[in-house]
Parts: C-alpha cells; structure tokens; sequence
C-alpha cells in the first residue's frame, strides 16, 4: 500500500513538471503583436506629427507664460505693498525723530534761565508775520496761561523780545529785530553800555556807546538789567561791525543776534509782576534823551 502511494505521488510530480517545461516553451516562441502601416497611414503620421510637435510646444509655452503672468502679478502686489510699508516706517521714523528732537530742544530750554526769579512758560511759535522778516511772531499761550504783556521772551540761545499783543489764548510778540525794539544792552567784556535797536537784514545796532568804549569785533552782548525790563545777562548777540568815524563822541555797533530766527520753533516767556511800573520804565527808556537809556 505504502509503495502505490509512492508511485502515485512520483507521476504526478512528474506530469507536472512536464506541463510547465511545454507552457515556458510556448510562451518563448510567442512574438508581439504589430500592425503593418499602410501608405497613407505613414503620410498622415509624417505630416500630422510636426504639427501635433507645434501644438504641445505651444501648450506648454502657453502654461509657462501664464504662469510667469500670475507670479508677476502677484510680485509686483507684493512689492507695492512692501512699497508702501516702507513708506509708513519712514513716516513713522521722521515722526519719531522729529518728537526725538522737539523733545530735546524742549529740555533745553527747561534748563534755561532757572536762575532767574520770573514765571516761565513754555510755548510753540504758530505764526510769523508774513510783512516783515522775522520782526513778529505769534505764540499759542496767552493771557489765560499767565502771559502779561511785555513779558520777555528768549530761548536757551539768547533773547527773542517781548509781549506787545495779547488775548486769551495767544500772544504776539515783537523780536530784538524789529526797529521799535529798545533794549539796554552792555558789552560783556569792556562792560559798555548802549541802546540796542532792530535793523534790517537780520541785525541790530547799538547806539550810544562812548566812542572811546575798546569794544571788539565777537565781543558778547548781554542784557544790562536797567530799567526792569529784560532780566540781567541774557544773551542778545555778538559785536559784527564797528564805525567809529573821526568826529562824534561815539560809535556805530551792528550786532548778529545770538538766537537764529530762522530756526525758531519754540520759546519761554518770562513773567514778571508789577506791569503797570515796567510800562512806564519802559516809555522812558524809549526815549533814551531823557535820561531812559545809556
């Protein structure tokens, strides 16, 4: 029974091997199917393909142009949004810089004139007058911030001039430039006296100094204090020109004043009590003959 099964098991393996040697023979003699083209077939290949070469050639120029069409559509969005952040920083910046300077220039003349016994107040410039050449000029402090009138006005760099209008909440205030503009100034050096006016072409002249008085060209000129109108040694300017002609008993001064008008932004106005005396100081020392001035 044992040796049957064997023999069994032996022609099966054997079939078997047989039919697979048969199905490998076969598939290795098989060829690929073709097509035999005909005439007018290969006519029509070589006539359509150059075109069918056009038209993908196209298709993907096509593609490739819309493509760079919309990316740079969308670059030049991106560059003028980028444009236009750039210019809001640069504002922003100016901005900054510009409180960055006010900020400083402020601190400056916060620290100006602590020596001296008068109320300060802090005021910006809004207004120049457009009929003269830095002679006037218009503050946005007036009388309900404390301002009187004649009150002096100067900066960290010298003297500007003095209340001469006034309302509630402005003042107008004529400058050291100005030809009705009186000041008792003294030569620091020589400690010379003389009565300071306004020209023209941004200058003033001081009168009345002794032609004998050895003042010099850059000598410093300062307020005298006489009189109670502008406090004692503020800056007014500096010695630019000197006449002394061969006759007269004095000289002709023309001095640069020491603030720069054209640069003007903000000012401190001085405030001083008792305006009723300082008015009638001040028309004596308009009229420098009758013992007012010098």
């Amino acid at each position: 029974m044992r040796i049957l099964e064997d023999e069994n098991y032996r022609w099966k393996v054997a079939i078997n091997v047989v039919v697979l040697g048969f199905s490998l023979f076969c598939v290795s003699r098989e060829r690929p199917p073709f097509d035999e083209t005909s005439a007018f077939e290969r006519f029509m290949i070589d006539s359509l393909a150059p075109v069918q070469t056009g038209v993908s050639s196209m298709k993907r120029g096509a593609g490739s142009f819309f493509d760079d069409y919309v990316a740079n559509l969308n670059a030049s969005q991106k560059n003028r949004d980028l444009t236009k952040e750039i210019a809001n920083l640069q504002s922003e910046l100016f901005r900054f810089t510009e409180v960055a300077k006010e900020n400083a220039r402020l601190k400056e003349l916060l620290q100006f004139g602590q020596e001296i016994k008068r109320k300060r107040v802090l005021a910006q410039i809004v207004a120049w007058d457009a009929s003269s050449n830095f002679k006037s000029l218009r503050i946005n402090k007036g009388a309900s911030d404390g301002i009187l009138l004649q009150s002096t006005v100067v900066t960290s760099e010298g003297l500007v001039g003095y209340v001469y209008r006034l309302t509630e909440h402005f003042a107008d205030i004529v400058t050291i430039l100005d030809a009705n503009t009186r000041i008792d100034g003294i030569v620091e050096r020589t400690r010379s006296h003389g009565i300071i006016e306004g020209m023209s072409k941004q200058r003033c002249s001081m009168k009345y100094v002794t032609r004998t008085e050895p003042v010099e060209l850059n000598d410093l000129v300062l307020t005298s204090g006489l009189g109670n109108v502008f406090p004692k040694g503020i800056r007014v300017g500096y010695v630019a020109q000197i006449e002394r002609e061969s006759y007269g008993i004095s000289q002709n001064i023309e001095i640069v004043p020491s603030v720069n008008f054209s640069r003007l932004e903000e000012v401190i106005v001085l405030v001083s009590p008792g305006n009723s005396k300082k008015i009638k100081e001040w028309e004596a020392l308009d009229n420098p003959t009758t013992g007012g001035g010098k």
